[in-house]
């Protein structure tokens, strides 16, 4: 009987745990339409903002934007993009180890120089990177909370100044790009220096013959930095998406496991009682038998 009661125990656990997981691919699936709304609606934008930057760029000679200087890469800032709470699968953990790749990877020799520093956009990825004694800069953990351009405008506005005045001369983001629920493709982008975006060859685009005022060197000069903030803002709704939509595959797969499980065990506690319960019979007829005999 004793066994009976531990598979009892745990069917109710079991119960109780997919009963969680539901809520939470529910509540995975309606942030994850928010999200994906976001992203959606920014796509364009940004995609129109770097061809006009692209187009304008190419007719203009000698453009010394200073975000566009390509340096030797002697100090790199790293801004990896994770999320503050787990329960995501291998959402964390593959940007994690996408951005180790790259540090130790590409820009092993700047590491060791001690040369490297981190913006961690994300509790899991903050705390990784500072318990293990990399040069992690400030704490935007809460950045999530309201997601707007504004506030992760000053991610940017910080790196491109250190890239301005010569303290940093490579940005690089590492994140998850958001295709659907079920797909996250890690990216690594460099954000700084800008360099332009060639597109496929199987793309091609009118050329556009813009009215430009005042000027198209003034365009330039404010369309830049306007680009650099669209970019990782953009990283930064393409990270909570894929966040989501990670949450909500993880949380489905495993109310489907906990079903499975609830099978099994209940499967189990049948044939145990069954067992019990012949068990008893078995004794009552040896019993009568016995007594019988006598």
């Amino acid at each position: 009987m004793a066994n009976l009661k531990e598979v009892r125990s745990r069917i109710s656990s079991v119960t109780s745990t997919q009963q969680i997981t539901k809520a939470m691919k529910m509540v995975a699936a309606a942030k994850l339409k928010r999200a994906t709304n976001a992203i959606v609606q920014l796509r364009p934008y940004a995609n129109k903002l770097r061809d006009i930057l692209a187009q304008v760029s190419a007719s203009v000679e000698g453009n010394d934007s200073p975000y566009t200087q390509d340096r030797i890469p002697t100090k790199v800032l790293v801004i990896v993009l994770t999320s503050n709470r787990g329960l995501a699968g291998a959402f964390n953990a593959n940007a994690i180890k996408t951005a180790n790749s790259l540090i130790f990877g590409k820009y092993a020799e700047q590491h060791a120089r001690g040369n490297l520093s981190i913006i961690a956009i994300g509790k899991r990825g903050h705390d990784f990177f500072q318990k293990r004694g990399f040069n992690v800069i400030g704490n935007y953990n809460e950045l999530y909370s309201d997601l707007n351009f504004l506030n992760v405008s000053q991610v940017t506005e910080y790196a491109m100044q250190e890239f301005k005045a010569g303290n940093i001369d490579r940005v690089e983001v590492v994140y998850n790009e958001f295709r659907n629920a079920a797909v996250q493709v890690l990216t690594t982008e460099q954000l700084l220096p800008l360099v332009p975006q060639d597109k496929p060859e199987t793309e091609v685009t009118a050329e556009t013959d813009y009215i430009i005022e005042p000027s198209k060197e003034r365009i330039i000069e404010e369309l830049i930095p306007k680009a650099i903030k669209t970019q990782l803002y953009k990283a930064v709704l393409d990270s909570n998406a894929s966040e989501h939509g990670a949450r909500m595959t993880a949380m489905d797969k495993a109310t489907e496991n906990a079903g499975e499980l609830l099978k099994a065990l209940k499967l189990s506690y049948n044939q145990a009682r069954q067992a019990a319960i012949t068990t008893e019979l078995t004794e009552i007829v040896s019993g009568a038998a016995a007594l019988s005999n006598g």
